[in-house]
């Protein structure tokens, strides 16, 4: 902050807050509040409990820094900027406002919910910043929540799905005090990217959930859906390798650090076969995520949307074209002499599941075994996903979209790269290295755009599914494709 930094106050339920202006109130600026707590730190006795609301505070509470983040120290080079932040009081919210202290203003509402496979990620990238959605009359939320064993594994004496509490917790601060921030409770959308794509489609399908928020927009969703006897399988392993007993307990009384460092470890198949860790995740997904504990979550998220859990609320769902192509593109010359069905094959893909997914993805074989893998993968956690959430919904409000312009510096159309365009944040900085020194700005103010009208009107311009089954709005096709095809996730079908 300067000299010049002009603040802001609202007051919520808690005590009042200080945030800072960027722009000219009034004039298109922008009103940041960061940090806000919504639960006390998760530490202590609190360590493993369901969120617990903040103590009230006197006098006026200065937001002007991110808070404390579950991301601990340097997650390395992500394809998303996501930084970590130090400190205890992980369980916050950042709330973006051209509007602060307007309760008459009624803006409708964007939280986002960050993703990072549910064991990483931070709400306070760059590249969520809620300045562009402010422009355009959206008042914008990001949430922390608890991630990796803390946020999701299972703890004998513990409640289930802490970090799918936060979520809840998160959403009941929005309700009670959003606006305070010119916001419209009975107006917000949902939306996350990766896990928090499949967080949003975990909180459409449960019942708990529902009083929370009107729609909801998963990018590239990541279900996890972890049954609660694989969820006890790896709590019993990571207490064997850290040599407590798998109790809350034992797992209090080792620190957060010596957890992380073994989660993964747990997590991973005990073979010498350098395939079955990508077998595991490809046939029975995440290990870490939200789990079927038969409390909070008592269905698979397919299955409750199949069965009408909320099917009043309109959803906005879509995929990249190769979000995992970028990692097998690394071994296209290993694989340059592999056929693409014995490739298959070693995944244990079966035969006539494999012929049929192949005959569907000729386009895709022209370009290489490594390719094919790649396309596979996308295919099998993410766009596979999207026809089954579309055509479970039946006849709810649901739209479908494809991003496929493909990364001038990755080659391919991958993870994460629709969301600068879907933020319409191409300036950042960190943009470049994902998406080249030059990205179309024509795609972001699509894109965006469609976000938007569908935040604000429930109707981002194109035909719902259950009007046109398979309808979907194309982002940055080729010149040679429509906006709108009749059926964009054809390719992906034989594993539907």
């Amino acid at each position: 902050m300067t000299a010049t930094t002009l603040y802001a106050e609202a007051q919520t339920t808690a005590g009042r807050v200080r945030g800072f202006w960027r722009g000219e109130p009034g004039a298109g600026g922008s009103a940041a509040f960061l940090g806000i707590p919504f639960a006390k730190a998760p530490v202590g006795d609190l360590r493993f409990a369901a969120p617990v609301p903040v103590e009230p505070w006197d006098g006026v509470r200065d937001a002007l820094a991110f808070g404390a983040t579950a991301q601990r120290g340097d997650a390395g080079i992500t394809l998303i900027p996501e930084p970590s932040v130090p400190g205890e009081s992980t369980l916050n919210v950042n709330v973006f406002t051209p509007v602060p202290g307007d309760a008459d203003a009624a803006l409708p509402v964007l939280v986002w919910i960050h993703g990072g496979g549910y064991v990483s990620g931070s709400p306070a990238s760059p590249w969520y910043d809620g300045q562009t959605f402010n422009r355009d009359g959206v008042v914008t939320v990001t949430i922390s929540y608890r991630l990796g064993f803390d946020g999701f594994g299972h703890i004998e004496g513990a409640p289930s799905n802490r970090g799918v509490r936060d979520w809840l917790a998160a959403l009941e601060w929005v309700q009670a005090n959003i606006a305070a921030f010119g916001g419209d409770p009975a107006r917000v959308t949902i939306a996350g990217q990766s896990a928090g794509g499949g967080a949003a489609l975990r909180l459409l399908a449960m019942p708990a959930a529902q009083h929370l928020f009107h729609s909801a927009w998963a990018l590239s969703a990541a279900l996890a859906d972890v049954p609660v006897d694989r969820s006890r399988a790896l709590s019993a392993r990571l207490a064997q390798l850290l040599g407590v007993a798998p109790t809350r307990e034992g797992f209090a009384s080792l620190p957060e650090e010596a957890i992380r460092d073994q989660q993964r470890k747990a997590a991973t198949p005990a073979s010498r076969d350098r395939l079955a860790g990508v077998r595991a995740v490809l046939g029975d997904g995440l290990s870490l995520g939200p789990a079927i504990d038969g409390d909070l979550i008592t269905q698979p998220t397919i299955a409750a949307l199949r069965d009408g859990v909320g099917s009043g609320k309109p959803l906005l769902l879509g995929a990249t074209d190769d979000e995992f192509t970028m990692v097998t593109d690394s071994a296209r010359g290993a694989l340059r002499f592999v056929p693409a069905s014995f490739a298959l094959a070693r995944l244990h893909v079966p035969r006539e599941r494999r012929r049929a997914w192949l005959a569907g993805n000729r386009a895709q074989r022209r370009l290489g075994t490594a390719a094919v893998l790649g396309r596979f993968a996308t295919d099998t956690v993410f766009r596979s996903t999207v026809v089954k959430v579309a055509e479970a919904r039946g006849a709810a409000p649901t739209w479908v979209y494809r991003f496929s312009w493909p990364s001038p510096t990755r080659r391919w159309s991958l993870h994460c790269l629709d969301v600068p365009f879907w933020f319409d944040r191409l300036d950042e900085p960190h943009v470049a290295a994902i998406a080249g020194d030059a990205p179309p700005k024509d795609l972001a103010a699509a894109m965006h755009g469609a976000a938007v009208a569908f935040v604000r009107d429930d109707e981002p311009g194109w035909r719902r599914w259950a009007d046109s089954p398979g309808v979907t709005r194309v982002f940055g096709g080729a010149a040679s494709v429509p906006d709108v095809v009749p059926d964009g996730y054809a390719s992906a079908r034989a594993l539907v």
